[in-house]
């Protein structure tokens, strides 16, 4: 006779799709990899860990390509098969997509920057932590459950922090790093006291058994799903850098390996707003007259914000060029925010969170390109100020047109067509929604935007003060400069590739 216990152990054991978990468990394996080879490896053979990273994320990468079949779940209840805590479907390969594509970018940036640094970055433990984090932001927009979903976050802060201070011997790197750790830390125990009062009240962890059990909470414990429901709000707004808890990000930028910067600035965001997008639209569709006024204020507010920060920027202070880079990904943080309060008012939310992956794509691809220019000027000017790109043109004409290109695209303006439509995608989103009033303040902080994206380019074609200093860019720099143009060009040419790839199946 079977004792009870043998029951209880079948009803726990859960087959593993390989396939569908294959992305982020490359990355993580590769990660693991090169930490391990790191010990055998000659000082002045180190440059293959960077290569071998490379390689791992491209196969990471490419992995997604079989997945586009059909949607794929596992870790999934035994009674139930429809209730898992992993799923790959159209909106997580997007989002995925995004994720290991910027990292594969982000680490070809890397591979120069580490080479430029002089032992001053340990490079094994640098593409550990770089990996790992990959791996947790490339498994977050796949979890399906609340402990996933936080565990995947953590997974993706944590070498985050060690990597912005990761610099022997800076001080400017460490405290970018504590700041970025404190309130990083701060966020996380917010976003766990939520959804710990949302299990109180529902029982569950699972996203669609959180939004069909949190509609029939008990009289007595509405009051606690309400706060659960701010509090998992507030502290993914620290993720995804809104206002007013933005103050983190110009100080972490200019103190992190720029490589590091590029990637905060854009996989950090894909984190952040995949994250809020699975507890607002999925978890808790039914909290929409919470979570929608909460975020169009805080869209309203991030947009405005970033943009008058990177107004005030001085020409000639040092890093400026960087900080104008972090406080304008603070205003395109407020525009990302628009479509998801949409979605809470939106009969079609589908279409709405469409809206902010088309966004997030164009963002990325263009965001990185500017990073990438960045650090191909920052390689002879340290300060990397504003004033620096003066005459860029006359030293390196092709890199100062693709820069003046990512700008406009990221102001909105011919031929930056993927800039424009995408704007105009989440301009409609509001409007749709029945936002006229957060349209109006958008369009206000576009033209505010304009001012200094073109301000900026230019001083790209202005003369030069004294010689133009030649820019020797290498192997790897030219690589991500070339595929960030060659993609922000087709999409400008064809942008409606972007919303058939961003046509999302998240229910």
């Amino acid at each position: 006779m079977s004792s009870p216990a043998q029951p209880l152990a079948a009803s726990l054991v859960q087959s593993v799709d390989w396939l569908a978990i294959a992305p982020p468990t490359i990355a993580a394996v590769v990660g693991l990899v090169v930490l391990v080879a790191d010990l055998f490896v000659a000082e002045n053979r180190k440059t293959l860990l960077g290569w071998t990273s490379v390689a791992g994320l491209a196969a990471a990468t490419l992995m997604l390509l079989p997945l586009l079949a059909g949607d794929r779940s596992t870790f999934c209840l035994t009674g139930d098969a429809t209730v898992c805590s992993y799923t790959a479907d159209r909106f997580t390969l997007v989002i995925q997509f995004l994720v290991l594509g910027g990292t594969l970018l982000a680490a070809l940036l890397s591979v120069t920057a580490l080479k430029d640094a002089r032992k001053e970055l340990p490079e094994g433990e640098y593409w550990f932590l770089l990996l790992s984090s990959a791996a947790g932001a490339a498994l977050l927009p796949a979890s399906r459950d609340l402990a996933t979903l936080i565990v995947a976050l953590e997974v993706a802060s944590l070498p985050a922090f060690a990597l912005v201070g990761l610099r022997y011997g800076d001080r400017k790197s460490s405290e970018a790093a504590l700041k970025f750790f404190l309130s990083s830390v701060t966020a996380t125990a917010v976003s766990l006291m939520g959804i710990s009062f949302v299990y109180a009240s529902t029982g569950t962890l699972y996203l669609i058994q959180v939004a069909d059990r949190i509609q029939n909470v008990d009289g007595q414990l509405h009051t606690l799903a309400q706060t659960g429901v701010v509090l998992t709000l507030v502290g993914f707004a620290f993720k995804t850098a809104a206002v007013p808890f933005h103050f983190w990000v110009p100080d972490t930028y200019v103190g992190a390996p720029l490589p590091i910067a590029a990637y905060l600035s854009v996989i950090g965001k894909a984190v952040g707003f995949s994250g809020l997008i699975l507890v607002t639209v999925v978890a808790l569709p039914s909290y929409a007259d919470v979570w929608g006024p909460a975020l169009a204020a805080l869209a309203a507010l991030t947009m405005t914000v970033g943009n008058v920060g990177a107004l005030r920027q001085q020409a000639t202070r040092a890093y400026s060029a960087v900080r104008l880079l972090a406080w304008s990904s603070v205003g395109q943080a407020g525009y990302l925010l628009v479509p998801i309060a949409a979605a809470a008012y939106s009969g079609d939310a589908e279409k709405s969170i469409g809206s902010t992956v088309a966004y997030a794509l164009m963002y990325g691809a263009v965001n990185l390109g500017a990073f990438a220019v960045a650090a191909l000027v920052g390689r002879t000017k340290s300060l990397n100020r504003v004033s620096d790109y003066r005459g860029l043109y006359a030293s390196s004409p092709l890199s100062a047109l693709l820069l003046a290109f990512f700008l406009l695209c990221l102001a909105g303006l011919p031929p930056g067509i993927i800039g424009l439509f995408a704007k105009v995608t989440v301009f409609s989103a509001a409007v749709d929604a029945g936002l006229g009033w957060l349209a109006v303040i958008m369009a206000v902080n576009v033209v505010i935007a304009l001012f200094y994206y073109l301000q900026w380019t230019a001083l790209l074609f202005r003369a030069p003060e004294g010689e133009p200093e030649k820019h020797r860019v290498p192997a790897p720099l030219t690589a991500a400069i070339a595929l960030t143009g060659v993609l922000g060009i087709v999409l400008s040419g064809a942008p409606q590739l972007v919303l058939r790839f961003t046509d999302t199946a998240l229910f």
